[in-house]
């Protein structure tokens, strides 16, 4: 399992953080060529953030580019520069279609495979940011494999609705647990959009254990700061690591004696608690591990 708490959006024309950002130790980065980078410098980015993939010194990082939207004449151009130079996964914003996932995918394919990489490498992060995006949440996660994550938008999504982006989020709260169901249904990931206000730790801590509690997988984020708050929030505690051990290590020596169930602290232990207990343990780096 790919731990994905955090995606550390980076600028695509800041050579200094395009090369230290993973020193903050996200789970991922996201290059950004689109939002970050005012038309006149998108040339420039792009050679920037190839030149910057191909050092390759993102330690543990995952890392991605986020394209130009589907919409424009400049996305071709992204993929064709960043696949070959490095990047696992491209980020597209704005997607509305799933013929533009397939359209992608294809494309992804053509550049892998006169790059000499496997055709498949290259994964797809899907931004929906509209409210049409967010209706067709399940067809576009399951139009192409590469798929492995639906993220919400936020003030794009906010201004297709309507209305404001609040403190609270509540205009976003009805998109949120429709696309971790999608996402759920689809067998991808389900990441948030970023908590904007950088110097309100309380309420990116708030935000977070509510889409915590929702079933979401991590974050995009926009400052470091938020990185180690994200990470103590969703990293399980010593004490939910040792619970579900034990469920776990239960559920193998029911299994082992032919019983359907067992008792773990007073409560009847079936599949369900278990594959939440063995989820845990995924979250926190010891998969199948037991004491």
């Amino acid at each position: 399992m790919r731990l994905r708490r955090t995606m550390l959006y980076l600028p695509g024309n800041n050579p200094n953080m395009l090369l230290r950002g993973h020193l903050f130790r996200p789970d991922g980065l996201i290059l950004d060529l689109e939002d970050a980078v005012a038309p006149s410098e998108k040339d420039a980015a792009r050679l920037l953030i190839r030149d910057v993939l191909r050092r390759g010194e993102f330690g543990d990082c995952e890392v991605t580019v986020r394209v130009n939207g589907m919409d424009t004449d400049l996305w071709k151009e992204d993929v064709a520069t960043v696949v070959p130079a490095g990047a696992t996964g491209i980020r597209v914003p704005k997607v509305e279609n799933p013929q533009d996932i397939r359209l992608l995918d294809d494309y992804l394919g053509e550049v892998e495979s006169r790059s000499g990489l496997p055709v498949g490498r290259t994964l797809i992060f899907c931004l929906l940011e509209t409210a049409l995006g967010v209706w067709r949440a399940y067809d576009i996660a399951t139009a192409s494999k590469r798929v492995t994550a639906l993220i919400p938008g936020g003030e794009d999504l906010t201004a297709d609705l309507r209305t404001n982006r609040s403190a609270d989020g509540t205009e976003l709260a009805t998109i949120r647990s429709l696309l971790v169901v999608a996402a759920r249904a689809a067998g991808v990931d389900a990441l948030d959009t970023v908590y904007p206000r950088i110097t309100d730790d309380e309420g990116l801590r708030r935000e977070a254990g509510f889409i915590k509690q929702l079933g979401f997988d991590g974050k995009s984020v926009i400052h470091p700061n938020q990185i180690p708050i994200l990470h103590d929030l969703f990293t399980p505690t010593a004490a939910e690591v040792e619970k579900a051990q034990r469920i776990v290590a239960a559920a193998r020596d029911a299994a082992v004696r032919g019983l359907g169930a067992v008792q773990v602290d007073g409560r009847m232990v079936d599949k369900p608690v278990v594959r939440r207990a063995e989820f845990t343990l995924s979250r926190a780096g010891l998969s199948g591990e037991v004491q």
